[in-house]
């Protein structure tokens, strides 16, 4: 399969989405100082005899590609074809489901519209459909749109919303530029959302000034209050990932690395910055012993590549996103069970 600049791009977004998801797992939860003592240094895939797999984070950015894929441009086919792939993907049986997601296409099953199945919650389950529409949709106001029904199905809170635009915005910013200046990235933010929330915008106004001042990202985190962990709010989550993908916007494994070593909600943070950093250095620059890692027989290279094609030809039918992953997640459930219970144990 031949691939062009911005099918290479999207790969690399791809690779990079799963790669970080992967190798966040294992940390997911844990605090700075637990996850040192029970991991160690997040250089290598610890969630099965040395392999990665992926979560919920890639597969709705997945099923979030797919959805755009076979609407061909319609906003009201693409809500049906977003609801429709959270509904079958909840029968798949998929480990680690955020409560407000669980509840919302639970909502879905029971006929509620996707207009009104969501719930009240800032999580950053959103966030992981947004970055890839950013991705792909250059106009500004169709990315709003889309990012909307997709939040809205699941999360209502506004400031969902609002923090998956922002890095949503971030995904767009780099496939339109060649450069990661913070201080550009932000004015791009600004120039887009005119209406972004004070909160939102006093959060990034502190990652730039942190950024410009050289503070790594595991202090930067602290200074806004993710002591333990980088939490699954929004507001917390978008700003401490974007800290990390704007001080290492070329390098793939300082990027992920930094914000893994922050703790908290890992697999969110890694795969968001993963992804960012994969649209800048491609597939080549993920490192291959974290690419050749992935344990999964669907969600491949050949799968991504297909994929990736299919965003950037015109209605070109898209790999499927749910067939054959039941056996594959009751699997990744039993490692996940598995990793609890040794959760429990020493070294505290």
């Amino acid at each position: 399969m031949t691939l062009t600049t911005p099918d290479k791009k999207l790969l690399g977004y791809l690779l990079g989405t799963a790669v970080g998801d992967a190798l966040g797992l294992p940390y997911e939860g844990l605090s700075k100082r637990r996850a040192q003592k029970l991991l160690g240094e997040p250089e290598r895939h610890r969630f099965v005899f040395g392999y990665g797999m992926i979560s919920d984070v890639t597969e709705h950015a997945c099923l979030t590609a797919q959805a755009y894929i076979e609407a061909k441009g319609d906003k009201a086919a693409f809500e049906a074809l977003l609801a429709r792939n959270l509904r079958h993907w909840l029968l798949c049986l998929p480990a680690g489901v955020g409560m407000a997601t669980l509840r919302s296409i639970i909502k879905l099953w029971c006929g509620i519209s996707p207009q009104k199945s969501g719930v009240y919650s800032a999580g950053n389950g959103t966030a992981m459909r947004a970055v890839i529409l950013g991705a792909v949709v250059e106009e500004g106001a169709q990315l709003r749109e889309l990012v909307e029904i997709s939040s809205r199905m699941t999360h209502t809170d506004p400031k969902a919303t609002f923090g998956s635009l922002v890095v949503a915005l971030a995904s767009q910013y780099l496939m339109k530029t060649e450069e990661a200046s913070p201080r550009g990235y932000i004015e791009y933010v600004k120039s887009s959302l005119p209406d972004i929330p004070e909160e939102l915008l006093t959060r990034l106004t502190q990652m730039l000034s942190s950024l410009e001042s050289n503070e790594d990202t595991e202090a930067f985190a602290q200074r806004i209050g993710c002591f333990s962990g980088v939490s699954g709010y929004i507001y917390d989550t978008v700003p401490v990932a974007l800290h990390a993908w704007l001080s290492h916007p070329f390098s793939y494994r300082a990027a992920v690395t930094s914000v893994i070593r922050c703790g908290g909600d890992t697999h969110s943070t890694a795969a968001i910055v993963g992804g960012l950093v994969g649209i800048a250095v491609g597939e080549e620059g993920i490192p291959k012993e974290w690419r050749d890692a992935i344990l999964e027989w669907h969600y491949d290279r050949e799968f991504f590549a297909s994929l990736a094609r299919s965003l950037t030809v015109a209605y070109e039918r898209s790999p499927s996103v749910i067939r054959g992953v039941l056996l594959r997640n009751l699997l990744f459930l039993s490692i996940v069970i598995f990793h609890g219970f040794r959760r429990l144990l020493p070294p505290y």
